[in-house]
């Protein structure tokens, strides 16, 4: 890799002049991603001890700012969307992408609501006195340096920096190629005001460079990099989570399910569908297969793919649901599904749809191809509601709700830093407190052991 200067890596003076730290290697390191790397962890000791004010004043400055130069934003944005474009670029990943003045006002929005939230650092998660006298508390503190590898979505940049400000953290930021302009421009924003609000910039850094070496530079940085978050498709989740020498907390694919009981509201469920299918196919909690009890399946069906149609979803379908399609009158767009189907995170206006025999049959077909995201079954049967929830395995199941629901934002988070769907530190939607250890504090009066 090239070590010339990079327009993503800040200059000037040595962030250690400023804020010291004596576990960081000497010389400074070459490579521009471990120097990142290296200026990241000195910010993250300066801004650990913080209260929380000063992290709040930087967030609400970060949000004026966003505001202030939304048309620099939209600008460098364009430039991304119209390469895209070029390279036949799906419009899910093109709508992905994409920054206008209401996304940004949105996003500038999120920012403020992360400010309004309570800090965990210092939260005292449990505590009591031993009975030698000794005072024990489990508190919570930052991680450190977080690297979050993810692909088009700039929302993502800044998320990502707010959430992690918030939570006493550094933050390097690897975007995909395709936004690379839209994250050079919003990162020069958010460290503009974050070094304006007297926080050191070096808090938030995009990586330098847009190869997959500097991707691997950065997965590499183990002493460094506390922990990596990867958010994006199944291939880049497995590559991250198999390659990484640092540590990983594994967000997964959305291939989500609603399942529409024998005992449902039907006209509820049609709305549950439509929602969790079609109002923005594109994101990770958009629901990919419907499965119907075969009880309600000829009632159900026919207005559901009617609405499917009319929304310009393409149905892939089992030979029960092809059976609907077929009647007159019937504007459905319905195609044989393959096995294949049942495993795919479309992300586009496409669902995969099977009748199924019961309850159980669902949460077995679920069971075999769910990604763990999220799970919906729309039911008026308490029973059913209780025996789906118990059953089906992950981060989130809904009941009578749509999958859409899934979401920092919608769960009063703030922003979301990604949705986990491991098992491991966090699962779901991942807040503030999901960005923070703890460690043990222990206080005596000359306790010994021996």
């Amino acid at each position: 890799m090239s070590s010339s200067p990079d327009p993503a890596l800040p200059s000037g003076d040595d962030p250690l002049t400023v804020f010291p730290s004596p576990s960081l290697p000497s010389p400074l390191p070459q490579s521009p991603v471990l120097l990142a790397a290296y200026r990241a962890k000195a910010a993250a000791a300066e801004l650990a001890p913080l209260p929380r004010t000063p992290k709040d004043e930087a967030l609400l400055a970060i949000a004026d700012a966003l505001v202030v130069r939304t048309r620099e934003i939209i600008e460098a944005n364009a430039v991304d969307v119209e390469r895209a474009r070029a390279a036949g670029t799906s419009e899910s990943v093109i709508d992905r992408l994409t920054l206008n003045r209401e996304r940004v006002a949105a996003i500038a929005a999120d920012v403020r609501h992360v400010a309004g939230l309570p800090d965990p650092v210092g939260e005292i998660v449990r505590g009591s006195t031993l009975p030698n006298g000794l005072d024990l508390r489990q508190v919570r503190v930052p991680l450190g340096v977080v690297g979050i590898i993810y692909e088009a979505r700039p929302n993502v940049t800044v998320d990502a920096a707010a959430l992690c400000l918030k939570s006493g953290n550094a933050v390097l930021l690897r975007g995909s190629a395709s936004a690379y302009s839209s994250n050079l421009k919003l990162v020069e924003v958010l460290r503009d005001a974050v070094g304006g609000a007297g926080l050191p910039a070096d808090c938030v850094q995009l990586v330098p460079g847009e190869s997959r070496e500097s991707v691997q530079e950065l997965m590499r940085a183990r002493g460094m990099v506390d922990v990596l978050i990867p958010r994006g498709g199944a291939s880049l989740i497995r590559t991250v989570v198999e390659q990484s020498t640092v540590p990983v907390i594994e967000t997964g694919t959305g291939n989500c399910h609603v399942y529409v009981d024998a005992q449902a509201d039907l006209a509820m469920a049609v709305q549950i569908l439509i929602d969790s299918k079609a109002s923005r196919p594109s994101v990770c909690n958009a629901a990919e297969t419907l499965l119907v009890h075969q009880d309600i399946a000829a009632e159900f069906l026919p207005p559901a793919l009617a609405a499917l149609a009319e929304a310009g979803v393409t149905v892939h379908g089992d030979e029960r649901v092809q059976r609907f399609a077929e009647t007159e009158g019937s504007k459905a767009v319905v195609v044989p599904a393959t096995a294949e189907d049942w495993e795919t995170e479309y992300l586009s206006y496409d669902i995969a749809a099977a009748v199924v025999d019961s309850l159980d049959a669902a949460v077995a077909h679920i069971r075999l191809w769910s990604s763990g995201h999220t799970e919906a079954i729309v039911t008026t049967s308490q029973a059913a509601a209780a025996r789906f929830t118990r059953l089906v395995d992950a981060a989130a199941v809904a009941v009578n709700a749509s999958t859409r629901f899934t979401d920092g934002g919608q769960f009063g988070f703030g922003a979301e830093i990604g949705i986990s769907t491991q098992k491991l530190h966090a699962r779901g939607p991942m807040g503030l407190p999901e960005l923070t250890s703890t460690k043990y504090i222990v206080t005596g009066e000359g306790h010994t052991r021996g």
